[in-house]
């Protein structure tokens, strides 16, 4: 269960839990391994999946399994870092990827993790463990590193303060580390990450600024483990600003 406060868990709660229940490895569940997952009685789940599926919240196939319903995706697409910043920046994530052919992102930060919002991939890309609506920890990607690098400093530190999960021996698993990593990025306006999601790839990314210069997002290229990344900073950081340009950023139009 998600719910973590001594309080009896409210209706609200046992909701968010059967929704929590679903995953991009899980995608369909049947009522009991609903009831399961969500940590609730056979009874509550069945009365809550069916108001769900009702409201078009969840959907239900004729073997009797439950999936998310489109509903949830309309809902979703109102969130401030949704539609609006998809449809900016997609003409610039097109022509990222026309010139890369490789794998290109768009993430907004959620507290220590990354959530990508968009991704563009072709056929003879590398592979990446990614997808739309996907998390990942913002200290092990390239994009999370932009995003926390611009972060309110109590939520940096909070990332700080551990653990940080390791996925490959490159990946930063030290405290102080991240943080002159972190610095480095501020600095130089980009991230290089470089085999610490997976040993084949490497990602380069750049911040995207709001109308109060604000970095709202980021976006990445994912190449090869072999590729230069400093052939890519140029053609990332010019995506990045020219979408910080359709947001407003007072920075970027400065610099275009």
């Amino acid at each position: 269960m998600r719910h973590s406060a001594p309080r009896p868990p409210s209706v609200v709660d046992r909701v968010l839990d059967l929704l929590g229940a679903f995953t991009a490895e899980r995608p369909r569940l049947t009522l009991s391994e609903l009831s399961r997952r969500a940590g609730l009685p056979l009874s509550t789940t069945h009365r809550l999946a069916g108001e769900l599926a009702r409201r078009g919240a969840l959907v239900r196939d004729e073997a009797g399994g439950y999936r998310v319903g489109l509903w949830l995706w309309e809902v979703a697409s109102l969130a401030p870092h949704g539609a609006e910043l998809r449809e900016s920046a997609m003409p610039f994530l097109e022509d990222l990827y026309e010139a890369t052919h490789q794998n290109v992102q768009l993430a907004v930060l959620d507290k220590a993790e990354v959530v990508f919002v968009e991704r563009i991939s072709g056929r003879g890309a590398v592979n990446v463990v990614t997808r739309v609506g996907g998390r990942l920890p913002a200290h092990a990607t390239g994009v999370g590193q932009v995003l926390l690098a611009h972060a309110p400093a109590d939520a940096q530190e909070e990332v700080l303060a551990g653990p940080l999960k390791t996925f490959t021996p490159k990946t930063i698993g030290e405290p102080a580390r991240l943080r002159r990593v972190l610095a480095d990025v501020r600095r130089d306006g980009y991230a290089i990450s470089d085999g610490q999601i997976e040993l084949i790839a490497l990602s380069v990314a750049a911040p995207v600024r709001d109308a109060t210069d604000n970095v709202v997002a980021a976006i990445s290229v994912v190449v090869p483990a072999e590729t230069d990344p400093r052939t890519l900073v140029p053609a990332v950081r010019a995506a990045a600003r020219g979408i910080s340009r359709v947001l407003g950023a007072p920075r970027a139009s400065s610099t275009a």
